[in-house]
């Protein structure tokens, strides 16, 4: 397809969608006009069924469909083209193929070679305590990410010489090719697109102008965290390129098991055992909190095993407000007892004659 061609025609208008329409909205509007135009169901619509798929060739690929809206926001779309009358083909490169996506990649591969780049994304592990991740806490963290080659500073050169400028491509890093009326530019091979020749290339880097740095740094994990939660700290990955922004850091959060306390969805959870007599007589029962406390709770008489109590605003920080401490009872069942413990039990058996099981079985 000609550049001119690709910067004049409306895709969107094409597909009868608008210009923010969803991945999903443009599928659909694709499939019914593939199928009201096909030439088998539609025999005049060849023309428009042409024009159809090219321009979901381009809206369904997401990189594709960028360059598309960059490309008509920066030079226009209008039949006459940009203003000022330059050639637009120089503008355009890898155009082998003169499939859209070439175009397109040409075009905006060569605009964004000098902008700032933003740093890349860095990921860690932190593994914390389990009280810890539920006050939150800071983690010193030993993380990799590319940088700047600290014996070039970044020029890829070794010290003491300078890269020069591609005798190909004149520092252009792009080969100007004349194709009927319309001139394409696509990337120098000799100096794969970077316009310059590194004679000597550092020993540090090989030549890439960055190498692999491991650096520490302290995070603040938040109160609550989760195990297997993935935490976004801003600005703390990559460095940025040509003034870009630093990447950010993911931190994959695992949280070690407390031999008390687990977590129930937003609260705190404890199994507190109790005797058989607190369970039947009901009474105080003293309990720990997550903050290094203690809590008193009623039982009622009779309660049950298995029962759960709530202690509201025990369980620690919340996101919003205190968690809960959800404590469960669980009747302990004495291994061993004494002879008169099993002379007042079995008193206790025959004044108390009540059935748990009756009605179970026939």
């Amino acid at each position: 397809m000609a550049a001119r061609d690709a910067m004049e025609k409306d895709y969107y208008a094409a597909l009868g969608v608008t210009k923010d329409a969803s991945q999903a909205d443009i599928k659909k509007a694709y499939r019914q006009l593939a199928r009201d135009l096909h030439p088998d169901a539609n025999p005049g619509g060849e023309a428009r069924f042409k024009d159809v798929s090219e321009a979901y060739s381009v809206l369904s690929d997401p990189a594709k469909r960028t360059e598309y809206d960059e490309q008509r926001a920066l030079f226009g779309s209008g039949p006459r083209g940009p203003a000022g009358g330059f050639d637009l083909g120089d503008l355009f490169g890898r155009a082998r193929g003169g499939g859209v996506g070439d175009v397109l990649g040409g075009l905006f591969g060569n605009a964004r070679a000098g902008r700032p780049q933003p740093g890349a994304e860095v990921e860690a592990t932190a593994t914390l305590a389990f009280l810890d991740a539920l006050r939150g806490v800071e983690v010193p963290l030993r993380v990799t990410t590319t940088g700047s080659c600290p014996t070039c500073a970044g020029v890829g050169a070794a010290p003491g010489t300078s890269p020069r400028a591609c005798g190909v491509c004149g520092g252009q890093g792009s080969i100007r090719r004349d194709q009927g009326s319309f001139a394409f530019a696509e990337p120098c091979q000799a100096c794969r697109g970077s316009g310059r020749v590194i004679d000597t290339p550092c020993p540090t880097c090989a030549g890439a102008g960055a190498t692999r740095q491991e650096h520490s740094l302290t995070v603040r994990m938040p109160a609550g965290v989760e195990d297997g939660q993935r935490v976004r700290v801003p600005g703390r990955g990559g460095p940025g390129e040509r003034g870009g922004r630093a990447g950010d850091l993911f931190v994959n959060v695992r949280v070690t098991p407390h031999p008390l306390f687990t977590r129930a969805g937003e609260h705190v959870a404890l199994t507190v055992p109790v005797t058989f007599a607190e369970a039947v007589l009901g009474g105080p029962v003293r309990v720990p909190t997550p903050e290094g406390g203690t809590v008193t709770l009623k039982l009622a008489p009779g309660t049950a095993s298995g029962r759960t109590l709530r202690a509201k605003g025990k369980g620690g920080p919340g996101k919003r407000a205190a968690r809960d401490l959800l404590v469960t009872v669980e009747v302990a069942v004495p291994a061993r007892i004494s002879d008169e413990a099993r002379t007042h039990l079995e008193a206790f058996a025959a004044a108390q004659p009540d059935d748990p099981r009756s009605g179970l079985l026939p």
